[in-house]
C-alpha cells in the first residue's frame, strides 16, 4: 500500500484517538501511551508498503502498537500490569453521581482482572474490534481469545456482583 501525505494524516486522524486510548491502556500512563502510539505511527510511515490492504490498515497498527509495548516490556525486564484501563468511563461518569459511583466500580473490578483476560476485554468493548482481529493483534488463536473474552466477562460480572453485594450490606448495616 503507498500512502501519500494526505492519505497518512487521514490514517492518523482516524485512529490515533483509539490507539492512544489502548496504549493508555497497556502503559498506564500518560508518557509511555503516547510514544507508544508515536512509535506506532512512525513504523507505519516506514512500513505502510508492507500492507496489502487499505481494510487491513487499523489492524495492523493495533497489532504493531502491541507488539511495541510487549518489547518495550521485555527491554525494561519489569513486569508492568495493565492498570488504568476505561479512562473514558471517568468522563462518561462526571454527568451523574450515579454513573460515577458505577464507572468506578467498573474501572476498579476491570483493573483486577489478569492482564491475559483485561486486554482482549479492553479491545473488543473499549475499541470495537472483532475476535478475529483481537487474534490478530494479540497473536493468539481465536478460540484463546473467545476464551478469555468469555472468561473475563464471568470474572468481572463476578467481581461486581460480589462488590455490589457488600456496598448493599454495609448501606443495610449503616440503616440499621
Amino acid at each position: 500500500m503507498i500512502v501519500d501525505d494526505s492519505t497518512f494524516e487521514q490514517i492518523v486522524n482516524t485512529h490515533y484517538q483509539g490507539l492512544y486510548r489502548f496504549a493508555f491502556t497497556l502503559a498506564h500512563s500518560e508518557a509511555p501511551a503516547f510514544d507508544l502510539t508515536q512509535e506506532t505511527f512512525r513504523k507505519f510511515a516506514t512500513k505502510a508498503h508492507q500492507i496489502d490492504s487499505p481494510g487491513k490498515v487499523k489492524t495492523w497498527l493495533f497489532t504493531t502498537l502491541y507488539r511495541e509495548f510487549i518489547d518495550t516490556h521485555r527491554r525494561e525486564s519489569r513486569v508492568q500490569p495493565l492498570d488504568d484501563t476505561i479512562h473514558e468511563l471517568n468522563s462518561v461518569a462526571e454527568a451523574d453521581q450515579g454513573d460515577r459511583f458505577d464507572a468506578s466500580l467498573a474501572r476498579e473490578a476491570l483493573l483486577k482482572l489478569d492482564e491475559s483476560f483485561r486486554a482482549p476485554l479492553v479491545l473488543f468493548y473499549l475499541q470495537d474490534h472483532s475476535y478475529r482481529e483481537i487474534a490478530e493483534i494479540l497473536e493468539l488463536p481465536l478460540g484463546t481469545v473467545m476464551s478469555r473474552i468469555s472468561r473475563g466477562r464471568a470474572m468481572l460480572r463476578d467481581l461486581l456482583t460480589d462488590r455490589f453485594t457488600s456496598a448493599s450490606l454495609n448501606l443495610s448495616a449503616a440503616v440499621l
